[in-house]
């Protein structure tokens, strides 16, 4: 297929998955450490030589990252550790809640049980030591706090272990509510969404059975707005207990765990333990927005907020096998902007913009919620109209013809060369054995007929080429 504006039309119309996706999905280093740092007082890694090379939070009592990151992580000891040499930060095997002293860097010490473990290389040689600790210094006398605190950061590693397990969003949340149901002995815990105006609850995210009939009585308990965890029965006699979640991109969740009416009353203990998972299933709520958000933004055009080609092309895939199921035809259009380049060269960039965003708007109006619009690039524009034909497109593209110049007139001023559209139409008939690539070739050539031929008009494929 040959393009006459190189600098509008890209080379391929299918390009390949971008790269910014991929790498939202797959680098889950950083969220990691970022789920760390605020379950724990102190989030670490050290290289082989067991120098640090990320220290969380910054500072850490009193430790700033630019003064430890590279520092010999064992200088932070202020007695060998635990009185038997441990060393948190050179752990060979993996260790859990071992007690060691810190030194402050306003000269104090604080007393930390640690959780660590060996990093391997490719060759399962000690590469260096990843690990967290919990701040015990201020329950160190009440021996029943310690075994509190201690069950805490035992549940809490577990926690953070599950989802360490996971890269995707939505698995680690499921892995989080699992851990935290079999540590609280509950029947299922959920991350409940907080109803809008007039909305009801939303389960998000769940482990275990009976979240939809509890999610009303986690809404009226996170109602009350009692500071930390509540708790009460729903009306089936579960008992309930929440606490909210409220993430940095404004969505409001209740973390819900629930026991069978039988079960045992919650405890001091599992108020805790659900107030510190909640910060950790806040930041896996953050980090599924954020892939949300990449994923929106892989799929649209950032200018018109429309779909772009490679989203484009996936629904109409869909949309293809939805026709042929139901036994209707659909139809390609393809619209392009005559004379657009003259609109940026005269009145610059930001009337282009302006044109291009009226553009959207008047062929998303035209079109039904089921249809597709989308921007190809440049002045280039689709729509695919579910269960029409060319008849119907064609009836569309005469209003377009006619109404779109006038509404960009508005923004140009009708100054010579006025923009018009060139329209190109190809229908796939029912039960056709076209693919979606002959189907896209036949509306373009269409729409270059039309460009040809004096511009400012719409050109039908009739014939399918297999």
């Amino acid at each position: 297929m040959t393009y006459t504006d190189t600098q509008t039309r890209p080379a391929s119309f299918f390009p390949s998955a971008t790269d910014r996706l991929r790498g939202a999905l797959l680098d889950s280093r950083q969220r990691w450490r970022d789920l760390v740092g605020l379950a724990a007082d102190l989030a670490f890694e050290t290289d082989h030589l067991g120098r640090l090379t990320f220290i969380s939070p910054d500072p850490a009592f009193g430790w700033t990252s630019a003064t430890m990151v590279g520092a010999d992580a064992s200088a932070l000891l202020a007695d060998g550790g635990d009185g038997s040499g441990f060393d948190p930060f050179r752990a060979t095997v993996r260790v859990r809640q071992r007690r060691a002293w810190l030194r402050r860097a306003d000269g104090g010490t604080v007393s930390l049980a640690f959780s660590a473990e060996p990093i391997l290389d490719s060759l399962g040689r000690i590469a260096g030591t990843r690990g967290v600790g919990l701040d015990m210094t201020a329950l160190d006398a009440p021996a029943a706090q310690m075994a509190g605190a201690l069950r805490l950061g035992d549940a809490l590693d577990h926690v953070l272990s599950r989802m360490g397990r996971e890269v995707l969003a939505p698995r680690m949340l499921r892995a989080a509510l699992e851990a935290l149901a079999q540590i609280l002995g509950a029947e299922g815990a959920a991350a409940i969404m907080l109803p809008a105006d007039g909305e009801g609850p939303l389960v998000a995210h769940q482990a275990g059975s009976g979240a939809d009939t509890i999610a009303a009585t986690a809404i009226q308990l996170v109602a009350q707005h009692t500071a930390g965890p509540m708790q009460g029965d729903a009306p089936d006699g579960r008992h309930v207990l929440v606490s909210i979640c409220l993430t940095r991109y404004g969505e409001q969740t209740a973390l819900a765990a629930w026991r069978a009416p039988e079960g045992r009353p919650w405890d001091t203990d599992d108020t805790r333990l659900i107030a510190a998972s909640g910060k950790i299933v806040r930041m896996a709520l953050e980090h599924e927005a954020i892939q949300r958000e990449m994923m929106r933004q892989a799929r649209t055009d950032p200018l018109t907020g429309l779909l772009n080609r490679r989203a484009f092309r996936e629904e109409v895939l869909r949309h293809t096998d939805r026709a042929d199921r139901e036994g209707v035809p659909s139809t390609l259009m393809f619209v392009d902007l005559d004379h657009f380049k003259a609109v940026n060269d005269r009145l610059g960039h930001e009337a282009g913009d302006r044109v291009l965003v009226r553009t959207a708007e008047i062929l998303r109006d035209t079109v039904r919620p089921a249809d597709l619009v989308a921007r190809l690039g440049g002045d280039e524009f689709a729509l695919w109209l579910s269960g029409a034909d060319h008849m119907t497109a064609a009836e569309r593209a005469e209003s377009l013809r006619v109404n779109l110049p006038n509404a960009l007139d508005e923004i140009v001023g009708g100054v010579p060369p006025r923009i018009t559209l060139s329209m190109g139409i190809a229908t796939r008939r029912t039960g056709s054995d076209e693919d979606i690539d002959g189907l896209i070739r036949r509306a373009d050539e269409a729409m270059y007929e039309a460009k040809r031929n004096g511009r400012g008009h719409w050109r039908v494929s009739l014939v399918e080429e297999h």
